[in-house]
């Protein structure tokens, strides 16, 4: 059964819904059957690199949304504690505001070499935790590499026009299936799961779609007749 997760590495929901999901899904008995696809959705695509109030979230936020800055502080505050109560430590004092292509164009390359979670989970925490900077060249090669990307594979990842085509292409795939916003979960192209839900939520959709999915595709116990042959620890009949 296959799970598509949209989001934005600079959501700060996105990653707490991430955390969720992984903690439902540890729990999940069939997990086995479970293939997961991550998918690029930019919140802000017109966001410039280098925005007024970059190293100032609360700042950025408070100028965007009308609010004091105390107040902005305030519920940046709570989405600390809220990040806390799953794991997360955010820094959001160290958080640099920026566009989220390139990022999500080296995830898309990420993708090619089945490293696309590794590359959610270390740029979510390279932009909440670590304060990165996620359109600067030199940072995301430092952080290809811990994702297992080369040097030139995150240069590919920046230049190719393949890269942003594909991350626009994610975008208008969610919209087109309803997203209003990330996270957003789309099991077996069936059901939806939007925003970041308890794990105990998450697990309800599981086991229901994850049951209509079963009798859809029944396991098929094939009869053998059993010949000669070398099993899979290499050990051969009669030899």
């Amino acid at each position: 059964m296959k799970i598509e997760i949209w989001s934005d590495i600079m959501c700060p929901f996105c990653y707490i819904g991430k955390r969720n999901f992984e903690n439902a899904l540890a729990l999940f008995p069939n997990k086995q059957y479970i293939e997961v696809e991550w998918k690029s959705f930019q919140l802000d695509p017109a966001m410039p690199e280098v925005p007024k109030y970059q190293d100032d979230m609360y700042m950025f936020v408070a100028d965007r949304k009308g609010l004091s800055y105390e107040q902005s502080k305030q519920r940046h505050e709570e989405l600390i504690r809220y990040a806390k109560s799953v794991g997360l430590e955010y820094n959001l004092d160290k958080a640099l505001v920026t566009n989220s292509m390139k990022g999500h164009r080296v995830i898309q390359f990420a993708k090619t070499k089945a490293l696309g979670e590794t590359a959610e989970e270390i740029l979510f925490n390279a932009y909440f935790t670590q304060g990165k900077n996620l359109s600067n060249k030199e940072a995301l090669i430092e952080l290809g590499n811990e994702i297992g990307l080369t040097e030139d594979e995150v240069n590919t990842s920046l230049t190719d026009p393949l890269y942003k085509d594909k991350v626009e292409s994610d975008s208008r795939e969610a919209q087109a299936l309803g997203a209003k916003g990330v996270p957003f979960f789309a099991v077996n192209r069936k059901y939806a799961i939007a925003g970041a839900q308890q794990p105990s939520e998450i697990m309800k959709t599981l086991e229901s779609s994850f049951s209509e999915w079963q009798n859809e595709n029944p396991e098929t116990a094939l009869q053998t007749t059993d010949g000669e042959s070398c099993s899979i620890d290499g050990a051969c009949k009669n030899l």
